[in-house]
C-alpha cells in the first residue's frame, strides 16, 4: 500500500486510476461497498485503485470544539484499505482553503489535474466543494468534461435502515459492542502508545497498559472484555477500564487494559485494543479491597465473555 499526499506529485504509475472518494471513517459495510466497487472497476479496466480520504475530518475544521468522534486513525484506515485490495491511499489535507474551492474547481484541480483520474466512485450522499455544493450529480456532469467516469453506490441497509458511522457511534456510546461489531464487520479498536501512569494497577496486582484516547470517539465509560494486539502481532485477552477512574484522584481519562497471562514491558510501544463486550459501568469504591475484589469478578466475567464470543 502506497500513501499519497495531495500536496505532493502523484507517481506516473498511478495516473489514470479509479478513485474511491469519501471520508470512510470506520470503514463500515457501506464504505466497503464503495471501495469494493472502485477496486472492481479498476481491475476490470486494468487500472490502479486509490482510496481517497480526508484528514482532518471536515467536521473538525468547521466545528473545532466538537467532542471527539473518530472511529479510526489514518494508519488504521490505511491498513483496512490495503486489506480490501486497494493499491494506494490518498490523503486530502482538508483546510479552509480546500473548503473554499467551488465544486467544479475542486474536480478540475484535484481529480483531473492532480490525479488524472479515469473514474470516481462515491456514496450517494457524498458532498464536497464550497458550501457542500458538489454531489454525485455535479461530479458526473463536470467530470465528464475531463473524461472522468462516475459511479455512485447506494447505502447498504440492514433491518434497521442504512448502515452509517452515526449508528456505530451511537452503539458504542451505549456500550453495545455487538451492534458496532456487526456494522463495522470487525471490532472497534483503539490504537495508541502505552504511556507511564501512577503504577496503582501494578501495586494491587493488576498492571495496566495506559492509553490516551486522543481523537477517538468515547465509548460508554465502564469495564470491557477486550483483546490486545501487541508489537509483533501477538494477540492477548484481557479486561479494560475506559473512563476517568472515579476511585482515584485526580480523575484522568484513560483506556487501561489489563492483559491476562501477560508479563512484559509495553511502555512506549504501540498497541491496539479491541472491544468485545461491555461488562459494567464505572463505579467508585470505598476502599482498595472492595475495588480489587470487583476487579477479580470483572476479569472472571471478561474471560467468560471472550470464550463465548470466540
Amino acid at each position: 500500500m502506497i500513501r499519497l499526499d495531495d500536496r505532493a506529485p502523484i507517481p506516473a504509475s498511478l495516473h489514470g486510476a479509479v478513485i474511491a472518494l469519501g471520508n470512510f471513517d470506520g470503514f463500515h459495510q457501506g464504505h466497503q461497498a464503495v471501495v469494493g466497487e472502485a477496486i472492481r472497476l479498476a481491475r476490470a479496466g486494468g487500472r490502479k485503485a486509490i482510496v481517497a480520504t480526508f484528514e482532518p475530518h471536515p467536521m473538525r475544521v468547521f466545528h473545532p470544539d466538537a467532542e471527539p468522534f473518530r472511529l479510526t486513525t489514518l494508519d488504521q484506515r490505511e491498513e483496512l484499505f490495503a486489506a480490501a485490495g486497494a493499491d494506494a491511499m490518498l490523503v486530502f489535507h482538508f483546510d479552509r482553503a480546500m473548503a473554499a474551492l467551488g465544486a467544479a474547481e475542486w474536480i478540475e484541480a484535484m481529480l483531473a489535474n492532480h490525479l488524472g483520474a479515469a473514474g470516481v466512485v462515491t456514496g450517494e450522499d457524498f458532498t464536497f466543494g464550497q458550501g457542500r455544493s458538489g454531489n454525485p450529480a455535479v461530479l458526473a456532469e463536470v467530470g465528464a468534461g475531463f473524461g472522468i467516469g462516475v459511479r455512485t453506490v447506494g447505502a447498504v441497509h440492514d433491518a434497521e435502515g442504512p448502515i452509517s458511522s452515526s449508528r456505530i457511534r451511537a452503539a458504542l456510546k451505549a456500550g453495545d459492542c455487538a451492534t458496532a461489531t456487526r456494522l463495522l464487520t470487525r471490532r472497534f479498536a483503539i490504537r495508541g502508545t502505552v504511556q507511564h501512569g501512577d503504577k496503582r494497577g501494578r501495586s494491587i496486582g493488576y498492571p495496566t497498559a495506559n492509553l490516551a484516547l486522543g481523537s477517538y470517539l468515547r465509548p460508554r465509560y465502564g469495564i470491557y472484555a477486550v483483546s490486545g494486539r501487541l508489537p509483533g502481532g501477538r494477540v492477548v485477552q484481557g479486561a479494560a477500564n475506559l473512563g476517568i477512574r472515579p476511585s482515584f484522584d485526580p480523575p484522568i481519562e484513560l483506556l487501561e487494559p489489563y492483559f491476562f497471562d501477560f508479563a512484559g514491558d509495553l511502555y512506549g510501544q504501540e498497541i491496539e485494543v479491541a472491544f468485545h463486550a461491555f461488562i459494567r459501568p464505572e463505579a467508585k469504591f470505598d476502599d482498595l479491597d472492595a475495588l480489587v475484589a470487583q476487579m477479580g469478578r470483572d476479569c472472571d466475567r471478561a474471560r467468560e465473555l471472550l470464550a463465548e464470543l470466540a
